[in-house]
């Protein structure tokens, strides 16, 4: 490794900016996930053909936040022997995507895994959002209700990811303590929120996540977040509310609550999750973890990322 390169990493493995939690994050989180807790999922699954003869498929819809019903796939490896308890991958997609193909997640289901992948309310699935709109929004989904943190859309979708873990693990043939979030960008950043939120969550996998160190993102990012970049410069006099909003679901100031262990990969020419704000909260992370590095890489997950992910997971779930 070059010096250049070698010094770029020991200078972002140092990097630890003051969090920005208001002091009553803990207490906020912890009456939030009370009062979700009993919501009903009121859940439907009918299964469906794919061109995979041995893949089992289930078109899922639950409810999270609000009564917007959420789009998911559920896959099971059609050859394990039925009664098995399998582990499960529960996907995140990136932003403006949605829950892909069955196809897309053939290298889980080969290793003996099943798979549920969520759509992103109001992305680009089959999901639509029912989420309630009080005042104006830039373009895109990322300050709908930004000046409040229980109307604000990451509220919305953080549920959203939890409830589809509660989901999978309601499953017969989902081993409840191997369950594993996965995802990149904003997929990564919701894993990264499940694992920290989320009791159920037993291993995390968060390929350049978003959703980290968000008042510097916000700043800087040529991401997601130049759309609340974009509401500040049109409302300058709400940018404190915008910050005291995001600081509840930023992953710097979460981070700390995350106790299983975590794989997490980076650009380090990435401009939308930038490398400054992926390792704020990484080094923040007690848990058992490890962080690959791609130093010539931008916003991209890429098939070593992916192999790297499939070894953790086998390794760890003992496949």
């Amino acid at each position: 490794m070059s010096h250049a390169v070698s010094r770029r990493i020991a200078d972002l493995e140092q990097y630890e900016p003051p969090l920005t939690a208001r002091p009553d994050l803990e207490t906020y989180w912890e009456e939030t996930l009370k009062q979700f807790e009993g919501k009903p999922l009121h859940a439907a699954m009918r299964k469906t053909e794919t061109p995979m003869p041995h893949v089992e498929a289930y078109q899922v819809e639950y409810e999270g936040f609000d009564d917007t019903r959420i789009h998911g796939w559920y896959l099971r490896p059609g050859f394990v022997p039925a009664g098995t308890k399998l582990p499960c991958v529960v996907h995140f997609h990136g932003y403006t995507g949605s829950r892909g193909y069955p196809e897309d997640f053939g290298s889980y289901l080969l290793a003996g895994m099943a798979v549920f992948s969520v759509d992103v309310r109001g992305q680009g699935g089959e999901t639509g959002n029912r989420l309630g709109q009080e005042g104006g929004m830039t373009k895109g989904w990322i300050t709908q209700g930004i000046l409040d943190r229980d109307t604000c859309y990451y509220k919305a979708i953080t549920i959203d990811a939890l409830k589809a873990v509660e989901w999978a693990a309601q499953q017969e043939d989902v081993d409840a303590a191997r369950i594993c979030v996965a995802g990149g960008s904003q997929g990564g950043g919701l894993s990264l929120m499940a694992a920290a939120l989320s009791s159920r969550v037993a291993l995390a996998v968060a390929h350049i996540p978003n959703m980290c160190h968000m008042d510097f993102g916000i700043l800087n990012s040529t991401g997601s977040l130049t759309e609340a970049a974009e509401y500040v410069a049109r409302f300058p006099e709400r940018l404190e509310r915008v910050l005291e909003t995001l600081s509840y679901f930023d992953l710097l100031n979460l981070a700390p609550r995350i106790r299983v262990p975590v794989l997490v990969s980076v650009g380090l020419k990435d401009t939308v999750t930038m490398p400054e704000t992926i390792y704020a909260a990484y080094n923040r992370i007690t848990a058992p973890k490890e962080m690959h590095p791609y130093p010539f890489s931008g916003h991209h997950v890429g098939g070593d990322q992916n192999r790297k992910a499939l070894v953790f997971l086998s390794s760890q779930f003992g496949l």
